[in-house]
Order: C-alpha cells, then sequence, then structure tokens
C-alpha cells in the first residue's frame, strides 16, 4: 500500500513503486475507472490496448485468418484491390 498526498490544486505524486507497476514514465497518461466504491487508475495505453483486443476478439475467426501466412495473404490482396 502507497500513500500519496493531494496538492492545494487537486494534484499528488504518484509513488515509484506504483509508477514502476503501472509502467508509466514522464509523460505517460493514467485512466481513473470507479469500479462501485473503488476508484481504480490504470495505464491509459495499457487500457486502450485490453479495450482493442476485447473489440477485435472473434473477428480473425469472422475472416477465417488462422495463422500469420493468412494475414499476409489478405494483406497483399487488399493492396492489390487498391492499386486496381
Amino acid at each position: 500500500m502507497e500513500l500519496a498526498k493531494i496538492t492545494s490544486k487537486g494534484q499528488i505524486t504518484i509513488p515509484v513503486a506504483i509508477r514502476k507497476l503501472l509502467g508509466v514514465k514522464d509523460g505517460d497518461k493514467v485512466l481513473f475507472v470507479q469500479e462501485g466504491n473503488k476508484v481504480v487508475m490504470m495505464n491509459a495505453s495499457v487500457n486502450a490496448l485490453m479495450e482493442a483486443q476485447k473489440d477485435f476478439q472473434g473477428v480473425a475467426q469472422e475472416l477465417g485468418v488462422q495463422d500469420e501466412q493468412d494475414v499476409v495473404d489478405m494483406v497483399r490482396e487488399i493492396r492489390a484491390e487498391r492499386l486496381s
């Protein structure tokens, strides 16, 4: 458990151990998510990646993509269509 003090401007310094745990550095963004009576702080980039993964779940199966070669073939097909 870590403790941080809120300044008069509502700012806090995230303790080093928590920054390392979240994988954030200077300039990165953090996301605050309310979960019931708690607020959870997350690395905004990691959260965006998790949301994208969730949104794309099952799409590969729908497109018939089973391996890396299928992806390469699909990219070639799309490029050929655009050049036509």
